[in-house]
């Protein structure tokens, strides 16, 4: 045998290890054993090499397990992106729990309700959300299992004493465990998206980015997300720990916190969404010129499409890293490089596997290429998702084994997907679709512009008029002039039907801390 065919039969062996710890949850245990020391999660809160990790999680899995909680149960995880979060996740995936992260910039209220909902037996809360937390628990007797993080919750034991006073052995019985997020609850309470989970079952789209990253021990990604967000949580902390990179993470995004960041710890790989590239392109040169940013190899990018101008300079600068993707917490997916991007501006990919992705009309026929309709996605291989414990949902979410989140889009002639917008979002003016994000694109090209929203209003005569609503860029006055000149650079551009009828101003547009813009605050605002 050459050593080549040796180097490969070896190669194999390994991801057949690294696979097989996988499926039980205990991979970070298989990159401590061969990497102790290097570091697995970096933060403005603290570091811990691989081995910490995951002892860590070993200390906290069997404090659960003594406390009574098995694999099936459930637990909550209300924290900022610190070494903890990292700790809780692995613990979660060795011990066959079912994870719930929650966005804590929620009331108390809100974070009640999930807590509740998700049916936790356990929280692990993070001290800088302690008001809000205590509510949030307060008269629910199913969570027996309260952590503390950062310091003193009142009726919360201290995680670090809890994790001190357990082993770091590994479990004896291991099980895999998964992650149950919820939706943003736009059009009511948010639900717990649930899938059954394959060990060792990988969808298409996955599959496509694994290719693509080449991710590596030794790489080094960057998050630049709330974890408690998914993809954040699977592209910046799972599939990473999964390949045994450092993590580094970022606790609130900043443009040129990112550069630095980058340049300081070499980092390869990143998952951010649009309206990043936006702010990244709107440092000064000499800013953005003044960090070496050259070790990039994979930027993954999502959550909602990327205006084409912004995208185009973004590859221009830093060359074809640039990778696109365009799935749901629910399942999903397109993918696309930024070659074929470029061949096809705009677009959100291409369909990772034959008949993922079909377009449909409202009576729910097929539409042909080009035609404009809802996108609904197939059913992930690794089983059918559902709405926890809301079955009426689940069923009306499908049309046999496909799936809509409410997206309106086209297939083009040679099978790529292009997004027009929501259907929430959807402007219909004198009985005609106007779809927001395609003025947005346009008034991001203005050198005025800093960040913009369209959305409809209602109007008498009209049904709805359209309205953009811009966030100037620094030093730049919100004057009447500013908004004519604004109107009439969209219409230089657009079918006049489309443009903006009035121009409204603000300080700073309302967005989700995962980049999407919060069009109905918007309306809500200017409605009047």
């Amino acid at each position: 045998m050459t050593a080549s065919a040796t180097e490969t039969d070896a190669h194999a062996r390994e991801a057949q290890s690294r696979l097989a710890a996988a499926a039980t949850g205990t991979v970070v245990s298989w990159h401590a054993e061969r990497r102790p020391d290097v570091p697995a999660v970096v933060s403005a809160y603290g570091d811990r090499t691989f081995a910490e990790l995951d002892a860590n999680a070993n200390r906290l899995a069997r404090a659960l397990r003594a406390a009574g909680l098995q694999a099936g149960d459930a637990i909550a995880l209300v924290c900022r992106n610190r070494p903890e979060f990292a700790e809780v996740h692995q613990a979660a995936q060795r011990s066959g729990l079912r994870i719930t992260p929650v966005n804590w910039h929620l009331t108390g209220a809100e974070m009640a309700y999930i807590v509740a909902d998700c049916d936790a037996k356990a929280i692990v809360a993070d001290v800088a959300f302690a008001e809000a937390v205590t509510e949030a628990v307060d008269g629910n007797d199913v969570v027996t299992v309260r952590l503390a993080v950062g310091g003193d919750i009142p009726g919360f034991s201290p995680y670090d004493e809890t994790l001190a006073a357990s082993s770091a052995e590994p479990l004896d019985t291991p099980a895999l465990g998964r992650s149950m997020l919820y939706t943003s609850g736009t059009t009511g309470r948010p639900k717990g998206v649930d899938r059954e989970v394959r060990p060792g079952g990988q969808t298409a789209l996955y599959q496509r980015i694994f290719a693509t990253a080449d991710m590596a021990a030794g790489d080094v990604h960057l998050c630049t997300g709330p974890l408690y967000h998914a993809a954040p949580l699977s592209f910046s902390l799972a599939l990473p720990l999964l390949h045994g990179m450092t993590v580094v993470l970022m606790d609130g995004w900043d443009a040129e916190e990112t550069l630095r960041l980058v340049e300081k710890h070499k980092v390869t790989h990143t998952h951010v969404v649009p309206t990043m590239f936006h702010r990244l392109l709107a440092l000064p040169d000499d800013v953005r010129a003044r960090y070496d940013v050259s070790s990039l190899r994979h930027i993954l990018h999502g959550a909602a499409p990327c205006p084409v101008d912004v995208k185009k300079r973004t590859i221009e600068w830093l060359g074809p890293v640039v990778y696109e993707y365009y799935a749901a917490t629910e399942g999903g997916g397109t993918f696309v490089d930024s070659d074929e991007w470029m061949a096809k501006p705009g677009t959100v990919g291409k369909p990772t596997e034959e008949g993922v992705v079909r377009i449909e009309d409202d009576n729910g026929d097929e539409l042909p290429a080009g035609e404009i309709g809802t996108v609904y996605l197939r059913a992930s291989a690794q089983g059918r998702f559902r709405y926890y414990k809301d079955n009426e949902k689940t069923e009306a979410s499908y049309h046999g084994d496909y799936f809509t989140v409410g997206d309106h889009g086209y297939l083009d002639e040679d099978g790529y997907l292009f997004l027009t917008g929501r259907i929430a979002e959807l402007i219909i003016s004198g009985g005609v679709n106007i779809y927001p994000a395609e003025v947005d694109a346009v008034l991001l090209t203005h050198p005025a512009v800093g960040d913009v929203g369209t959305i409809g209003v209602p109007d008498e005569e009209w049904g709805e008029r359209v309205v953009a609503v811009v966030e100037p860029k620094p030093g730049v006055e919100p004057t009447p002039q500013l908004a004519e000149a604004l109107i009439a650079f969209c219409r230089e551009q657009l079918a006049h039907y489309k443009c903006p009828r009035t121009v409204e101003f603000v300080e700073q547009l309302p967005r989700h801390d995962n980049g999407k813009l919060y069009r109905r605050k918007l309306r809500d605002l200017f409605a009047g």
